[in-house]
């Protein structure tokens, strides 16, 4: 039996799903996990059968592990969990933030409302 460690990535199968997440398990390490609804995509996620099924086999990355207890916490949301389980790179933020909106918002909305008048 293989020691499993936090940002491993591992090989799961889906066992059950719930409104909060998915749980999964790693049957030859006898390691249960779930995959926190948080820990599925950057983005909303309405329903995570969007993502995962029961039955379905997928890569997880190791958030936390639980060895006395075999218990797992996972994440799906930086990997390509579906066919390798490479990490995926995510793209930076800019420092500018909103500030390209502020900057262009009235002179959008004012060339709008002239559009608008315009074809009046």
């Amino acid at each position: 039996m293989s020691n499993i460690n936090r940002n491993d990535i591992v090989r799961v199968r889906v066992t059950g799903i719930q409104k909060y997440g998915a749980f999964a398990v790693i049957d030859k390490e006898n390691y249960n996990g779930l995959i926190h609804i948080s820990e599925v995509s950057y983005g909303y996620v309405r329903d995570i059968r969007d993502f995962v099924d029961v039955g379905d086999n997928i890569y997880a990355e190791v958030m936390q592990v639980d060895e006395n207890e075999k218990k797992l916490k996972l994440s799906i949301k930086d990997i390509d969990y579906k066919k390798s389980g490479i990490k995926l790179k995510r793209m930076a933020e800019t420092k500018s933030g909103f500030q390209p909106l502020s900057d262009h918002l009235e002179g959008w909305i004012n060339a709008k409302i002239k559009e608008i008048t315009d074809n009046f």
